[in-house]
């Protein structure tokens, strides 16, 4: 779907970017389903509808998905789709995993870092092109299938709602892998389009309410001003209604509950109902117990709500988890860091050196946060009254790579020591 955007309506892209880039996360933080969660009136309640959810392999791809097995998940998958390859469904499952697997890689999936704009201007480490060119190519398979069902029937609605899940994914890649902005706007409209047809068609439809809801808050969180500009294309929304939605599909049980279970917890940050949100990503953290993204977010949650020993105790509980193996490869070294920020915060210098120098000793460090808890962990050693140590960690910064922000803060630390 395209549309234009005259001068003035256009001018919401640089006041609301940030909370778009929230939208496109959220929007596909997890894979989402064709037909599971649907009430009993609906035509297509029963899985016998869709072969692809009585896949013995799907219930197994979904666990390890959920735990960030994305190498075992994404086989799975592809399995999946070897047996139906006519169902578009499968190829939307396999697409979620090889992105989400990618979005890892590239060290784009800590939700602490959506909790705020600032990421709007973060840049990771770039993506890997033979993942771009698998993440299109399943894109292109899903919409060719998707098309050719629409052709037979324009009021399909499992079609309709598969169209609507590639587009809603592609939105996230085009957002945080190629950050085209308008591109990602487009096909995020064109998922909430997608999806409201199916309510129009089926009203009992519960999974479509996910893309509905998450497009209806962030539309309606934006500024007046942009709100009245965005209304003249037709974009609008409510916060309300959003989260309405997207807690019915969190208690509806259906295959995107898990999902808006994420979502759902994304935003209720941003309204500052930490309570709820907690209490969300402790059930998902106790269910996916080899995710230290749920667990992180928990700790996060206690610190956003000011309960500094209840989160101190969470990030060390995850540092302890991850160096006994719970997590495997994943990057658990977060909850340092987490830590870290936590205790300066708090102006314990001494005990925030000690959580960013805990970083360097997981296995194989994310390099970006190595980095960034290098830096952090000499500005300590600056405030402590510790010059040598401090410009140590300087150095180390510098050397690992020599061209990041924190580097060039490290020069300029270099040559005047850090103060607060």
């Amino acid at each position: 779907m395209g549309f234009g955007l005259n001068p003035k309506a256009a001018r919401w892209v640089d006041h609301s970017r940030a909370l778009l880039f929230l939208y496109c996360f959220a929007l596909c933080c997890l894979p989402q389903g064709s037909a599971a969660g649907q009430s009993a009136n609906s035509p297509i309640a029963s899985a016998d509808a869709d072969p692809v959810l009585r896949d013995p392999l799907l219930s197994s791809a979904y666990d390890h998905f959920y735990n960030m097995d994305y190498d075992r998940a994404v086989p799975e998958f592809e399995r999946v789709l070897e047996r139906h390859p006519n169902d578009p469904a499968a190829a939307n499952h396999l697409l979620s995993a090889v992105l989400m697997r990618e979005l890892y890689r590239m060290g784009a999936m800590n939700s602490g870092e959506y909790a705020n704009d600032s990421f709007i201007g973060q840049a990771h480490r770039p993506a890997d092109p033979k993942a771009k060119q698998e993440i299109k190519q399943l894109v292109a398979q899903a919409e060719g299938l998707e098309e050719q069902e629409l052709k037979a029937n324009p009021n399909d609605v499992k079609a309709i709602y598969d169209h609507g899940v590639t587009r809603a994914q592609f939105a996230l890649y085009t957002a945080l892998v190629e950050r085209a902005w308008f591109s990602a706007l487009r096909n995020a409209v064109g998922a909430r389009h997608d999806h409201e047809r199916v309510l129009e068609l089926d009203p009992h439809y519960v999974d479509a309410k996910l893309v509905v809801g998450a497009h209806n808050y962030v539309m309606g969180s934006l500024p007046w001003s942009v709100k009245v500009a965005v209304a003249l294309v037709g974009l609008s929304g409510s916060k309300e209604k959003g989260l309405a939605y997207l807690r019915e599909v969190a208690n509806s049980g259906g295959e995107n509950a898990i999902d808006a279970q994420v979502v759902l917890s994304l935003f209720l940050r941003r309204e500052r109902q930490l309570d709820e949100a907690r209490a969300l990503m402790h059930g998902l953290a106790e269910r996916y117990p080899r995710n230290y993204l749920f667990s992180l977010e928990e700790a996060n949650l206690y610190r956003s709500a000011g309960h500094v020993q209840e989160a101190a105790a969470e990030y060390r509980k995850v540092w302890q988890n991850g160096r006994e193996g719970k997590y495997g490869n994943l990057h658990y070294e977060m909850a340092a860091w987490g830590l870290g920020e936590l205790l300066r915060s708090q102006k314990d210098y001494a005990g925030a050196v000690a959580a960013y120098e805990m970083v360097s000793e997981a296995s194989q460090p994310d390099p970006e946060t190595l980095q960034k808890a290098n830096l952090a962990a000499g500005e300590m050693y600056d405030l402590l009254q510790k010059r040598d140590l401090a410009m140590k960690k300087y150095e180390t910064v510098v050397a690992e790579n020599g061209s990041t922000p924190p580097a060039e803060k490290a020069r300029q630390y270099m040559k005047e020591a850090y103060r607060e």
